[in-house]
């Protein structure tokens, strides 16, 4: 039997907050929050995205060349956790403690402002190095800043990376390559994310309304989460992962939900539970017809038929590579100091779509009336790449 794999300690920031009470408090709140309406990203062309409103942390502690917005982001969900990751660093040895992240977009927004430069004043930017966009750059910043001597990898697989990351923390865990991982991931808002998704017709204006039959697209968002996963018993196991691919389409989901099913069937599987043991399903929920449709069928499917389900996407944000990671970090705001059961709860206009199976969409203020034992968040991606994760009460 292979050891359990804990989520001792989560940092997490992203545009409901920067800190775990401010994210908890505008979760559960009674009207939406988090994403707003700008036109700074795409000027011109206003749209709702997930933006980290105020200062982040200083880059200032890491050489030039790993110095971003995405990896200000990290240190900022890095703080949270900083005592604890320290006090493993301590316990285990600085060889023992690894780096397993997911990003997709890493400092492409560092590019952009520096190819603007030059098209302005014939130079990059000065402070631009071409390190910043590599997707290594989270994980090098924090093994470099920590002094560890562990694994430092990062997944880049578009909206799957953090959940991945997550699955391949878990493993080295219960090989015994690590006695602990900092675990998760990040993404930035930049120019090229939003206007592509935007060129593929697949941007919202206004919030995002998934499952609605007037669903017409995503918001982007930037942010993600941190945990420190251990062997050692901590507040919310990872009990449970699974990962798949589609080999249907560059960029559109199997229609029929296969590769979602198969990643949810295998996390379940791992975790040891059947599916009408799962209390709380966070859903990929990009509010993309396809997407809906797919995932909709996979749950209805696989799961029990009145399980509640909500997509967070309305409130953070499509935050890309660190969706996995940051919408784990919700479930597992979920698992914790939660006696009622409070679910986080799913913003839409209220217009079932009636080609798509009936779920149990969470109201708002809609309580379990008990703690919740285990949730399931699903991650999927372009090219087929499905990950989904079965988190459990300690």
């Amino acid at each position: 039997m292979q050891a359990a794999v804990y989520l001792n300690e989560m940092g997490v920031v992203c545009a409901l907050g920067k800190d775990q009470a401010t994210v908890r408090t505008a979760l559960f709140a009674p009207q939406p929050g988090g994403v707003a309406e700008t036109s700074e990203v795409l000027p011109g062309r206003a749209l709702h995205l997930g933006r980290v409103g105020g200062e982040l942390a200083d880059t200032a502690v890491l050489r030039p060349a790993l110095r971003s917005r995405n990896n200000a982001l990290v240190l900022t969900a890095l703080a949270q956790i900083r005592p604890a990751v320290d006090a493993a660093i301590a316990r285990y040895g600085s060889h023992r403690v690894a780096v397993v992240l997911g990003t997709s977009t890493s400092g492409v927004g560092e590019g952009e402002r520096a190819i603007a430069h030059e098209a302005s004043h014939g130079v990059l930017a000065p402070e631009f190095h071409i390190s910043q966009q590599e997707m290594g750059s989270p994980a090098m910043a924090l093994s470099e800043l920590l002094g560890l001597a562990g694994p430092a990898l990062v997944v880049s697989t578009a909206c799957s990376s953090s959940a991945k990351a997550m699955a391949s923390a878990a493993r080295l865990l219960q090989t015994g390559m690590a006695d602990a991982v900092i675990t998760g991931g990040v993404d930035a808002l930049c120019r090229f994310t939003v206007a592509g998704f935007a060129a593929l017709e697949s941007v919202s204006a206004p919030r995002c309304n998934p499952l609605s039959a007037n669903r017409n697209g995503i918001n982007i968002g930037e942010g993600g989460a941190l945990f420190l996963a251990t062997r050692e018993p901590g507040p919310v196991r990872l009990s449970g992962w699974g990962e798949s691919s589609d080999a249907h389409h560059i960029s559109a989901p199997a229609p029929d939900g296969r590769g979602a099913r198969a990643a949810m069937q295998q996390a379940l599987e791992r975790a040891g539970l059947a599916g009408d043991e799962i209390d709380y399903v966070n859903l990929h929920g990009t509010a993309t017809p396809q997407n809906d449709a797919m995932e909709s069928l996979a749950v209805a499917e696989l799961l029990a038929k009145d399980v509640p389900v909500s997509s967070t996407k309305p409130l953070t944000g499509h935050t890309l590579g660190g969706a996995g990671a940051l919408e784990a970090a919700l479930c597992w705001l979920s698992l914790v100091d939660n006696p009622q059961g409070r679910l986080p709860p799913h913003w839409w206009d209220g217009a079932a779509d009636p080609a798509l199976p009936s779920l149990h969409v969470v109201a708002p203020g809609e309580v379990l009336g008990r703690p919740l034992r285990h949730v399931l968040s699903n991650s999927f991606a372009f090219g087929g790449s499905n990950a989904s994760l079965v988190l459990s009460g300690a």
